[in-house]
């Protein structure tokens, strides 16, 4: 050993262990959090929109099976109305609904629809003509008017 290099007795540099990734410091705690809670806030609200418009989603698919498979004029008729009738309770509750029928009924349609189609076009055959001997009909009318109605009334 010589004593006369003092750097000789140096010991060599020691680097310290390598930054574990685990545990993560608190900031990305709280970063999970937040992001978690989003997620949380845009699920409930998708899925609450989801359950709200499910009846329409449902009548829109009842309406289009109706129509490819019903041939019968008056039963095409009376199904549509029934299905839209069963839509406006959904909608708006048995007590504004039930007692409307005619004219009242169309009206009705009409207003919560924004639209006209049902006392001055295709629809008006849904209110009193819907019970005449023979009606004359559009059924691709008809189908265009209720599922205007089913995807655009407001409740």
């Amino acid at each position: 050993m010589n004593t006369s290099d003092p750097l000789a007795r140096l010991r060599d540099i020691h680097l310290p262990e390598p930054v574990s990734w685990w545990p993560p410091a608190p900031g990305w705690w709280i970063v999970a959090l937040v992001l978690l809670a989003a997620l949380s806030m845009v699920i409930y609200f998708v899925s609450r929109s989801r359950r709200r418009t499910r009846y329409r989603r449902l009548a829109l698919r009842e309406l289009h099976d109706l129509t490819a498979t019903e041939k019968d004029t008056r039963a095409l008729l009376e199904k549509t109305s029934a299905l839209l009738r069963r839509v406006a309770i959904q909608a708006y509750g048995r007590q504004q609904v039930a007692p409307l029928s005619g004219t009242a009924w169309l009206a009705f349609l009409d207003r919560t629809g924004k639209t006209d189609q049902f006392s001055r076009g295709a629809g008006k055959i849904l209110g009193s003509a819907l019970y005449q001997a023979s009606p004359e009909a559009d059924p691709d009318g008809i189908r265009q008017v209720a599922e205007q109605w089913i995807r655009g009334h407001r409740q």
